[in-house]
């Protein structure tokens, strides 16, 4: 650890909030990265309370926090990939470019699954087995182990070194005797638990082949593309999870996953002509997107 005065620091702060206006970085940024490197707190920041303080704990020296700021600013690298972390819900996530950044609004997914058991008048299925498939950082499985304390979490990914972030962020959150990890695609590492799970959860991906491109430099650049890349039309994984899920689903199951607004029809449409699922329910995020579709295995 570094120390650095409240003076240099609130200078520093300034400075960099200016760059982030003049590069068009949101400049909430600026304290996301200072709380996460320093012992500052988010109102000690707003009330600016830290300007009397002889000696702050920062992890970086001033040079390298603005050599840090400038990749920033000048490569597009996201702020996550920098610091190695994200914040998701009630965890604290290690990331790299071998991951995709968990986003705010996919925490909601946790949300829409513990209210769609509640809802459920069949089985328990808290207390049975939940999967997350295409976990990345493990974000999903360490929600859904956190809102099912009772249940057995099967987190799989076809990318090992994904696996490895999931499983230290598992460990992190003293949540790994919860989940399991298997390397793989899809539902292939868990053909043992055909019929028998009680849920499914998955953000794949969905973004049209032909969009990657045009996406901000963020997400483009640096964010793995498997995770991303849908196919043409952004179906290709979501058509996989909708003919493979009701091998594996008990009856009464639930089939959650996240997509675009603009896909939402499509979805519907796959998940009726497939004839294996009931009550089918696209549900909007926070910011009124249809986001989510939730639907039950018959």
């Amino acid at each position: 650890m570094h120390l650095v005065s409240g003076q240099d620091l609130a200078q520093w702060r300034k400075t960099a909030i200016q760059s982030a206006i003049s590069a068009n970085i949101s400049p909430e940024e600026v304290d996301w990265l200072l709380l996460e490197i320093s012992l500052l707190d988010r109102l000690s920041l707003h009330l600016k309370s830290y300007l009397s303080c002889p000696a702050i704990p920062v992890k970086y020296s001033l040079a390298q926090l603005s050599d840090l700021w400038q990749r920033r600013l000048q490569d597009k690298i996201p702020l996550q990939y920098l610091v190695g972390v994200t914040p998701w819900r009630d965890f604290s996530l290690k990331v790299s470019p071998s991951v995709l950044i968990p986003r705010p609004e996919t925490e909601e997914i946790i949300d829409i699954a513990a209210q769609a058991v509640e809802n459920c008048s069949k089985s328990p299925l808290k207390l049975g087995i939940w999967v997350d498939l295409g976990t990345g950082s493990g974000a999903i499985a360490l929600g859904l182990a956190q809102v099912f304390p009772q249940s057995q979490i099967y987190a799989v990914d076809c990318s090992q070194k994904a696996l490895e972030i999931a499983q230290e962020n598992a460990i992190k959150a003293g949540l790994e005797k919860k989940i399991q990890f298997y390397c793989g695609n899809w539902w292939i590492p868990l053909q043992f638990l055909q019929g028998n799970i009680s849920g499914m959860v998955s953000n794949p991906p969905y973004i049209p082949s032909g969009l990657i491109e045009t996406l901000q430099p963020e997400v483009a650049k640096y964010e793995p593309k498997i995770a991303l890349d849908g196919g043409k039309d952004g179906l290709t994984a979501i058509r996989h999870l909708v003919d493979t899920a009701p091998l594996y689903l008990k009856s009464g199951g639930i089939w959650l996953i996240e997509m675009m607004n603009d896909q939402a029809e499509k979805v519907v449409n796959l998940l009726k002509k497939n004839g294996n699922y009931d009550l089918i329910k696209v549900v909007k995020d926070i910011s009124g997107q249809s986001r989510f579709i939730l639907a039950y295995r018959r």
